[in-house]
């Protein structure tokens, strides 16, 4: 691949690109970025394809999570901690389960821009541009704060950079011991009353680790854990700035993250998005909303994936519970009787938002949990493969989303409600979700 093919998108449309005031700016600020060493290396991203190929040949599931947003005052030990500390707990609980390996990635270190609604937002006569996220602009409604600022894409930069220097240390330091992580499972299950259904589940997972430490099975992967990193590919000329031609093959590699995906907004065959995607050796995820035909589907694929390669193309569904059920099994079933073998997992966040009575964006428990059901439903239906889940969330105790076991409700919504964009599940909703999800993984 010639290096100057990074560019090609540059001649097509690209939506949710943020209106940078300052052109010479940004043509500074991207120069530099381009300097910077990569955040990931290729032959990471190449091993996570090979995963995500297990995924899409139905032998292992993919657990993809982290925040909505990142933000630069969230790059904390503490916060990073949580999150992985969640993740990993979700995991644990579904590779028992399911009994197949389950592939970890975390929508983190370089999840920090958004797509928008509008460009710009009105609160008592003053409009200003829309909040992008801590890349583009500031979330307070000030006109310094709102002004976007190239500058802030190399804050990204470093802030990826850091978090990621967490995630290896605590995945290969031993802070990731499968036997740690079922200790906290264990916490989870004796102190919360959503914990305690699963209480049968925990203990069979304890007697199996307790099994092998008796026969004197110690493995090195009790030790230490693959983790790899995703974000939205958003703003194009951060992406295309951390594109970069691996010296192996000649193949150009997006080294700002493991996977990077194209969002509902952004995911036009003829646009600058799928353009880029095209270009860079990524694994690549595309969120399919409800109205998503197949002919789009297929025409994805032919576009980003026509080699039909596995583990090179993730689809990931966001259709709301209302929709799943009728929505997906024509995609699914077109997408399988054209060859192509796609990872397919489920998105049960964005298609399940709404304003509560106390003008908070939030979700229902509830809804997410049913859309993954009706995902698992249509893929039993198929003879399909339900791949995985993808989640926003933290693994701190966050009042966002109503439902879940330790329920929040809605006049709990003001607690703590800290996410700068979309609703999160906390971290006993996480868990939650985890624990119903491994069951209907067995019941599959």
């Amino acid at each position: 691949m010639n290096a100057s093919g990074k560019y090609s998108w540059q001649s097509l449309p690209a939506a949710q690109q943020p209106s940078w005031p300052d052109p010479e700016a940004l043509r500074a600020a991207v120069d530099e970025l381009s300097a910077f060493p990569p955040l990931v290396f290729a032959g990471e991203c190449d091993q996570l394809r090979d995963r995500l190929a297990a995924v899409a040949r139905g032998e292992a599931f993919l657990l993809q999570g982290g925040d909505c947003a990142e933000t630069f005052d969230g790059v904390s030990a503490a916060q990073i901690d949580n999150k992985l500390k969640t993740l990993l707990q979700m995991a644990a609980v579904l590779t028992y389960a399911a009994s197949v390996p389950v592939v970890k990635v975390g929508r983190i270190a370089g999840q920090y821009s958004k797509p928008r609604s509008n460009p710009t937002e009105t609160r008592d006569g003053l409009e200003l541009p829309v909040y992008r996220g801590d890349s583009v602009n500031g979330l307070a409604f000030t006109p310094e704060s709102r002004r976007p600022d190239p500058e802030r894409l190399k804050r990204m930069y470093h802030a990826s950079a850091a978090t990621l220097n967490l995630v290896r240390a605590f995945t290969t330091g031993g802070y990731a011991d499968l036997r740690q992580v079922h200790a906290w499972n264990q916490d989870f299950v004796a102190n919360s009353p959503a914990g305690q259904r699963y209480e049968q589940l925990a203990r069979e997972i304890d007697d199996a680790l307790a099994f092998m430490k008796a026969c004197g099975v110690n493995p090195d992967a009790f030790h230490s854990v693959e983790f790899f990193s995703s974000h939205e590919a958003l703003v194009l000329d951060y992406e295309t700035a951390l594109t970069r031609v691996d010296s192996r093959t000649g193949d150009l590699y997006d080294v700002s993250g493991h996977m990077v995906w194209i969002g509902e907004r952004t995911r036009q065959l003829d646009g600058a998005h799928v353009e880029f995607a095209s270009k860079v050796r990524n694994p690549i995820g595309v969120k399919l909303g409800p109205t998503t035909t197949a002919d789009e589907a297929l025409a994805l694929i032919d576009r980003i994936d026509p080699g039909r390669e596995p583990g090179r193309l993730t689809f990931i569904t966001r259709m709301g519970t209302g929709q799943i059920r009728d929505r997906l099994p024509e995609l699914v079933e077109k997408v399988t009787a054209s060859g192509a073998r796609p990872v397919w997992i489920c998105d049960p966040m964005h298609g399940n938002t709404f304003s509560a009575s106390s003008g908070h964006k939030t979700r229902r428990f509830d809804d997410i949990l049913d859309e993954v059901k009706g995902f698992f439903e249509v893929h039993h239906a198929l003879g399909t493969h339900p791949g995985g889940i993808h989640v926003e969330l933290t693994g701190d105790d966050v009042t966002e989303c109503v439902g879940g076991g330790d329920e929040v409700l809605v006049d709990h919504l003001h607690q703590r409600y800290e996410s700068a964009c979309d609703p999160r599940l906390n971290r006993s909703q996480s868990l939650d979700l985890a624990f119903q999800v491994a069951e209907m993984y067995r019941d599959y």
